[in-house]
């Protein structure tokens, strides 16, 4: 890391994000509002929800017939039923239940309660009958972001899709990358010394998710309204890695 100092600009500004919306213009023209002046190693982070917003992720309930497997998951979890088929349409496998609570791996390889499907912040008339997904391919869309925000600002920048989830052992959500362009989402420090001299052995940083746990923060998740944030100071040396680089193998999953 840097000694630059750590930096974190949310962006305010945006409108009620919809299907077709257009978020590198809109985070072109909070960035520009703010009077701020992007350089060489900013990281802009986009929060899932918007992503999948502009791409049009929503799904009726009423849209899904809920099965055997979706209707023996919904007593056992207590969730409406038509929620628990669309939960495993976005899933690849089951890995634990409880009441309210489903977590299961995704076919993008995410191990997230209920798929991420999301029910907040959504419109008043969506409560109950619609739910967003998770945002297709996030790291083709970071990626897709990144070119066209390097070509508007001239420089050189990464972009964070960011999520908010729970974890084993502890309470509460933290942010994680789901995509991820031009930063070294998985950063390797196995051979470096450390202070005394010692090699590390098995030091890895998820660097994209402490990117977007930052952000987070400053981005709040109720109803701020802030979307998007600028961060300037996370810099390393290591190589550009999509954020596909932090997801565990199952081989190497202890909790399956």
């Amino acid at each position: 890391m840097s000694a630059e100092p750590i930096s974190i600009w949310p962006l305010a500004g945006f409108p009620e994000v919809a299907p077709g919306h257009d978020l590198v213009a809109l985070a072109v023209d909070a960035v520009r509002e703010g009077g701020l002046a992007p350089r060489d190693g900013d990281i802009l982070v986009f929060t899932s929800k918007i992503v999948a917003k502009a791409q049009g992720r929503f799904v009726a309930l009423a849209s899904f017939e809920p099965g055997a497997k979706a209707r023996e998951l919904a007593a056992l979890t207590g969730k409406d039923p038509r929620l628990v088929e669309a939960i495993l349409s976005e899933t690849r496998e089951v890995v634990r239940t409880s009441p309210h609570v489903i977590i299961v791996e995704t076919h993008g390889g995410f191990i997230l309660a209920n798929a991420g499907i999301d029910q907040s912040n959504l419109a008043a008339h969506d409560q109950g009958q619609r739910v967003l997904l998770l945002p297709e391919d996030p790291d083709g869309i970071a990626a897709q972001f990144k070119a066209r925000l390097d070509e508007h600002f001239g420089c050189h920048l990464g972009v964070v899709i960011s999520d908010s989830v729970g974890r084993p052992w502890r309470l509460g959500t933290v942010g994680i990358a789901i995509g991820a362009a031009g930063i070294a989402s998985l950063w390797d420090r196995r051979g470096e010394p450390d202070r005394m001299g010692r090699r590390l052995e098995v030091t890895e940083v998820a660097f994209a998710d402490a990117v977007a746990s930052a952000a987070v923060l400053a981005m709040g998740e109720g109803a701020e309204g802030r979307p998007a944030a600028l961060l300037r100071g996370f810099k390393t040396t290591a190589a550009a890695r999509p954020a596909a680089a932090l997801l565990r193998p199952k081989h190497m999953d202890l909790f399956r």
